[in-house]
């Protein structure tokens, strides 16, 4: 009796708990197609903070440089930031991820100052504000509310094709526990750029700052083509900041003038010269604070005496082809005065003159060459010009 109970008991447990089964299936499966249909899905914290990169402590950093990189999106690997430029079965691009969150009031965006950026609550961006000032047409959603503000807009809306760069916030931080120097890349900023009324060169407007710690868990979530060789879409856009794959050039460093790096070097030479030179001090930093190996030494060493060597047989070419030089010029300054005393009497003596000046320049060049081969035995030699004097002709 008391097991057929048991059994009883057991059966009515299963049940129950297979009819809770299925409405927390149904449940997710209706979560699911609702955050689908929305376009973003919910991010739990417990994403976020899987997704956060977070700061090295002032107590670990030894050094510390802070990059302004300007991303032309129209160059080498960038285009995966503007592809496609409307949302389509591929997904969309970083611009419509962006905005979508804005709109959504998901994240926060802050005033672009212009190198004096503070990512606080004094400068945190309204949303509604900032599409009014570069014209993009929004709705406010039903549930919105003056403490939590919720947009719509439409995709033809967006003006995604006119962002074709970013300026990033890139921090090089050499960290003590780990030894090495790694790159960060602290928030971005989307720039518009927009033709006047009257045509010409597009203008540039920054719009605001987003810390990437923010929008890190939604950009997981969408995978790009960073080849057109690979149709495979095998990186995200995360992975695109987080592994640098990106490519910029350097416009600003952070100091305490505030200036850029147009304003410090004026000159095309020198401000090219400048971001070279910032450049490939961060990426050799990690190699000079080792000591190489013995191989790469020995090689060093050796790749510089042997450029040392062919320097000084350029050199010896140089010196011996300025000695043969001079000494035709010495001897075709002789033959010159020659010639000038035997034309005083006559002219057949200035044609015997002439002869005799090819005869002699080919015997002093080998006279020269056989003396650079090896050294005479007496110093007592002279030189036969082979020209007659033309006074003792009449005897």
């Amino acid at each position: 009796m008391k097991t057929l109970r048991l059994i009883i008991a057991l059966l009515v447990v299963g049940i129950a708990l297979g009819s809770n089964a299925q409405v927390t299936r149904r449940t997710d499966g209706e979560t699911r197609k609702k955050d689908k249909k929305e376009g973003a899905a919910a991010i739990t914290d417990r994403q976020q903070s899987f997704y956060e990169v977070r700061e090295p402590s002032d107590a670990d950093l030894q050094w510390m440089k802070v990059i302004y990189r300007s991303i032309d999106l129209t160059k080498d690997k960038n285009p995966a930031l503007y592809y496609p430029e409307e949302p389509n079965a591929d997904g969309e691009n970083l611009f419509f991820i962006i905005m979508r969150l804005l709109a959504k009031n998901q994240i926060s965006a802050y005033e672009y100052l212009d190198g004096r950026e503070m990512f606080t609550e004094e400068f945190k961006v309204k949303v509604g504000e900032m599409m009014d000032r570069f014209h993009i047409y929004y709705t406010e959603a039903k549930n919105s509310t003056a403490k939590n503000p919720i947009y719509e807009f439409e995709n033809a809306d967006i003006p995604s094709n006119e962002v074709l760069s970013y300026y990033i916030i890139e921090k090089w931080e050499f960290d003590t526990r780990s030894n090495q120097m790694k790159a960060r890349v602290e928030a971005l900023c989307p720039v518009l750029h927009r033709m006047d009324e009257w045509g010409g060169e597009a203008v540039k407007y920054p719009m605001f700052w987003v810390k990437l710690n923010d929008i890190r868990p939604y950009m997981a979530q969408q995978y790009v083509f960073t080849d057109d060789d690979n149709n495979l879409a095998r990186y995200s856009l995360d992975d695109f900041f987080k592994l640098n794959m990106y490519s910029g050039e350097i416009y600003k460093t952070k100091n305490l003038r505030n200036q850029s790096l147009r304003q410090l070097y004026p000159e095309e030479e020198a401000y090219k010269h400048a971001q070279d030179s910032i450049e490939q001090r961060l990426r050799s930093f990690n190699q000079d604070l080792w000591v190489p190996p013995l191989e790469v030494l020995q090689a060093r060493a050796e790749a510089e005496e042997k450029a040392r060597a062919e320097a000084e047989g350029e050199l010896e070419e140089g010196e011996e082809g300025a000695e043969q030089v001079e000494g035709e010029a010495t001897t075709s300054e002789g033959e010159e005065k020659s010639v000038t005393r035997t034309t005083k009497r006559g002219s057949k003596s200035s044609s015997k003159s002439s002869t005799t000046k090819k005869s002699s320049k080919s015997k002093t060049k080998d006279k020269k060459t056989k003396i650079k081969e090896r050294k005479p035995k007496s110093n007592n030699q002279t030189v036969n010009t082979g020209v007659r004097s033309v006074r003792n002709r009449k005897k």
